[in-house]
């Protein structure tokens, strides 16, 4: 009786998944619950993200600039704790750790913003959700690798991915939808409960795993060594590939904060009520995920087959170039956030995959140390150098905001050549890989 009523929907539920992922029986309710994990996971995120952004304004661009170089050192101290607890603590033991550690903390801010919204406690907050953001996406990809083997992760991340996204619209919306009604405070309480959620649907992962017979053991990254940060810089000193991804990265992260500062410049001078700041950043992620998804289907995988790495990687600079262009004409609040949504859009759809698949050629080695220094150390560093440099821009040299946009151009056009230079490299890379492959076949038949 129970197999009679179970069966309909049990049906409906396999060819769903078939049609969309190839998945086998004993996997699904693994699947299902990595990517019920990673949905709770990014909307948690989500909900605070557009807070922090509000935060953004009240410290100010002066505070801002600072801010960035604050980000850049707890970074640097945050990411050897990070890899510290993982290999130090319990498997079972790390996410219920981290994770009931920031829920914690998220209550904590909200006790506080309750005595009243301060600079300080603004710059506090920005901080933290930065390292919010490092900690808890890293450790879902790291349970991810602990239980999914490299066979099943090609077959099933991309399932597992549609969670996250599914997970970068929900979040937005809840928070532009609840922020009138219940305050920007208590959205932080709102994100606890999507991190709690997100910590049972991990547990309930290691559940579906703990029968099973581990898939990975063989096959898992070896932890990140204490040194793995300077051993990852020498190796991207020592390679000219690796350096010029890492000059990539670093300017494109120089332009990326000169929008988000005059964001919080222009918003904060066009928008006095905490609540209708909030509801704008919210809105502007929502529109920055929908755009994401639909520029995944319809483009990323057009424009990289049949353009290449390169232009797919230098569609970003392009809309850098316009947008700099739109702010220099017209430094207004419909601007500039135009310019910030569709700059998020192509990083998230089509550039950053482009980057990604640029790290495929490198030596394994290289992908967890340089790889890992690229993505610590040279983004966040971008974040450093950007706010100094506009605080040298508009303080010293007392530019306005079109002057700024101006100036910047000639960066939008070295950043636009390195990513063609580094389409080039990685189709010869390619090239080569592919004879020396072929070579290797006919040698031994």
């Amino acid at each position: 009786m129970s197999r009679a009523l179970q069966s309909p929907w049990h049906d409906r539920l396999r060819a769903t998944l078939a049609r969309v992922v190839t998945v086998e029986p004993a996997e699904r309710a693994g699947l299902a619950w990595s990517f019920v994990y990673f949905f709770c996971v990014l909307a948690a995120y989500y909900i605070v993200r557009p807070v922090r952004d509000e935060m953004g304004v009240v410290a100010g661009k002066d505070g801002l600039e600072r801010i960035f170089i604050y980000v850049f050192l707890v970074m640097l101290a945050a990411v050897p704790v990070f890899s510290k607890i993982v290999a130090s603590v319990s498997r079972r033991l790390v996410v219920p750790v981290i994770y009931v550690f920031f829920i914690a903390n998220l209550i904590a801010f909200r006790v506080a913003l309750g005595f009243g919204e301060s600079k300080l406690l603004a710059q506090s907050f920005f901080v933290w959700a930065s390292v919010f953001n490092l900690f808890t996406i890293s450790l879902f990809w790291i349970v991810m690798s602990e239980h999914w083997g490299s066979e099943q992760a090609k077959r099933l991340y991309g399932f597992i991915a549609a969670g996250g996204s599914i997970g970068g619209i929900v979040g937005p919306f809840i928070a532009q939808s609840l922020v009138q009604v219940i305050g920007p405070d208590n959205l932080l309480l709102v994100s606890a409960v999507f991190l709690g959620l997100a910590l049972m649907a991990a547990m309930q992962v290691r559940a579906a795993f703990s029968g099973l017979k581990s898939q990975t053991v063989a096959e898992r990254a070896p932890s990140p060594e204490r040194d793995s940060l300077f051993k990852g810089a020498e190796q991207v000193w020592r390679s000219p590939y690796l350096f010029q991804i890492a000059l990539a990265i670093l300017v494109a992260n120089v332009v990326s904060t000169f929008f988000y500062l005059e964001q919080a410049g222009i918003v904060g001078g066009a928008i006095t009520d905490r609540a209708e700041r909030v509801q704008l950043f919210a809105r502007m992620d929502l529109t920055v995920s929908v755009l994401t998804i639909a520029m995944q289907v319809l483009l990323t995988r057009v424009v990289m087959q049949r353009m290449g790495v390169g232009i797919a990687a230098g569609l970003l600079p392009v809309a850098a170039l316009l947008g700099f262009v739109a702010l220099a004409v017209k430094p207004v609040l419909w601007v500039i956030v135009t310019v910030v949504v569709i700059e998020r859009a192509i990083t998230f759809s089509i550039a950053s995959p482009a980057m990604r698949v640029l790290y495929t050629l490198v030596e394994p080695d290289e992908k967890y140390r340089a790889q890992n220094f690229i993505d610590t150390v040279v983004y966040r560093g971008g974040d450093a150098i950007s706010g100094s440099l506009f605080s040298v821009m508009t303080k010293t040299f007392a530019m306005a905001s079109a002057g700024v946009a101006v100036v910047s151009i000639p960066l939008a056009l070295l950043w636009l050549a390195i990513c063609l230079g580094l389409g080039k490299r990685h189709a010869e890379r390619a090239a080569e890989m592919d004879r020396e492959t072929l070579s290797h076949k006919v040698a031994h038949g």
